[in-house]
């Protein structure tokens, strides 16, 4: 390792400085390393400022609306007159603000080079910024991704990404919302708590398609009560729009009619134009693909974050970075398979999930080798008090550990951290219904139902 690094040389040079990228400067500099890190726009990438926290500002100002509207239930008298999108915007943005100062602070005080710039990959030990070379005897490529749309779908005008659906003066009288993963039905849910008329557009079965069939199941039944429409299993043709609106066609002729439509089909890796494959790289469609441990198989190169094929998280792109750290270190840390990798949808209900549904366990480990349980939230003291249905449902390997978590209800996303634990550790329901679970809390529900699939439940 360098003593000190000289403008031009570093023992790491990353590219790319959001959630992966920033993450490996940060644990490579606590390991000795020197660190340039090569950032086109601002540090803290798309999940801070325009993906994970701004989204969640929102979310949860969509969740004071809803108290305020129901707040007569709970006894307190007030009135929810109107969305000021000025001020919500304002605390928002100043959510954001605060997080990149602390973030561009700490870049700082860790004596990381942060080099700004557009940077491509040149040779596989170089990555070239504004004209100057810099090099790297360790190259990390943490470029990230960017809200893709489908083949011919042009955005513009009141075709919108989630990018526009952020800086948005305005709260629309009526939205359509492509897609049913995780970015629509957030919006979709933020969009419902402002008052505004919103359908889903989703080509496949059900909303939240990755998710447990229990949870979708609540999830649906949840958003209809909620006066969210959603058309599933048939897929988008085309739009059209003028001046008052859009108009979506299916492919089997129905139509929806609306003030925007929101593209919400997933994001796409940016690695265009950066000289990945002409390095050597391996890219297929776009994705950069990696051994699994992250290495690209050219000279000491490493990929990771959203443009490694999977599921696409700022903390499996932090996890990844301090993984690639510590590997250029020697440490070989152990590998996280996105099995294993936590998940929350912070729509309302919130929906929380780690490790195998019900059908793919049946899938690894035979229909007949695993066993689930599902605990009702109705059951639940907290639940109760903050008026949230839903479930906790725990998957196990018949006579083995739980290898899967999945829960939805309001909140239940604060849940995942013993979630997440439970499966990595491969705990077995008997060892969970053993530890202590506060009360009156959700956490509560864990136990409950670690209880139950342990063949001893307590209150059921």
């Amino acid at each position: 390792m360098a003593d000190q690094a000289t403008a031009q040389e570093f023992d790491i040079l990353v590219l790319g400085g959001g959630s992966g990228g920033y993450a490996t400067a940060l644990r490579a500099v606590q390991l000795g390393f020197t660190v340039g890190l090569v950032e086109k726009a601002k540090l803290g990438g798309t999940c801070l400022h325009n993906g994970c926290i701004p989204t969640k500002a929102l979310l949860h100002s969509a969740e004071v609306a809803d108290h305020a509207r129901d707040a007569a239930k709970y006894g307190v008298n007030v009135e929810l007159q109107s969305i000021d999108m000025t001020a919500v915007n304002a605390y928002k943005d100043g959510i954001v603000a605060g997080k990149f100062k602390g973030l561009q602070g700490l870049i700082k005080g860790k004596g990381i080079t942060v080099i700004e710039g557009e940077g491509k990959l040149t040779t596989p030990d170089t990555i070239t910024v504004n004209g100057t070379a810099y090099k790297g005897k360790n190259i990390v490529l943490a470029t990230g991704s960017y809200s893709r749309s489908l083949p011919g779908l042009e955005i513009g005008g009141r075709v919108i990404t989630s990018d526009e659906a952020l800086k948005m003066d305005y709260v629309p009288k009526s939205v359509i919302v492509l897609g049913g993963g995780v970015i629509g039905v957030e919006f979709a849910s933020v969009w419902k708590s402002f008052g505004v008329d919103v359908t889903i557009v989703e080509g496949l079965p059900s909303l939240v398609p990755n998710e447990d069939a229990s949870i979708i199941k609540v999830l649906e039944r949840t958003f209809k009560k909620r006066g969210i429409k959603f058309n599933t299993g048939t897929f988008f043709q085309g739009v059209e729009q003028d001046k008052d609106g859009v108009k979506v066609t299916l492919v089997d002729g129905k139509t929806f009619e609306a003030d925007l439509l929101l593209v919400a089909v997933g994001r796409g890796p940016s690695t265009a134009g950066l000289g990945f494959e002409e390095a050597g790289v391996t890219v297929d469609r776009g994705f950069v693909i990696p051994n699994e441990r992250l290495h690209t198989g050219v000279g000491n190169v490493y990929a990771v974050g959203d443009i490694v094929p999977g599921v696409q998280l700022a903390h499996r792109g932090f996890q990844q970075g301090i993984f690639v750290a510590e590997e250029i270190a020697g440490l070989k840390p152990v590998v996280v398979d996105d099995i294993n990798v936590p998940k929350v949808t912070y729509c309302d209900p919130e929906i929380a999930s780690v490790g195998y549904s019900e059908k793919a366990a049946k899938e690894k480990f035979g229909e007949d080798k695993v066993e689930s349980i599902e605990y009702n939230l109705a059951g639940n003291g907290k639940s109760a008090i903050l008026g949230t249905g839903g479930i906790i449902k725990f998957v196990r390997e018949k006579d083995g550990p739980v290898v899967g978590v999945h829960m939805i209800g309001t909140r239940v996303g604060e849940q995942i951290g013993e979630a997440q634990l439970i499966v990595n550790w491969e705990a077995y329901p008997e060892d969970v219904a053993g530890l202590i679970h506060a009360h009156p809390t959700q956490n509560e529900a864990l136990g409950e139902a670690a209880m139950a699939l342990a063949g001893r439940p307590l209150h059921g």
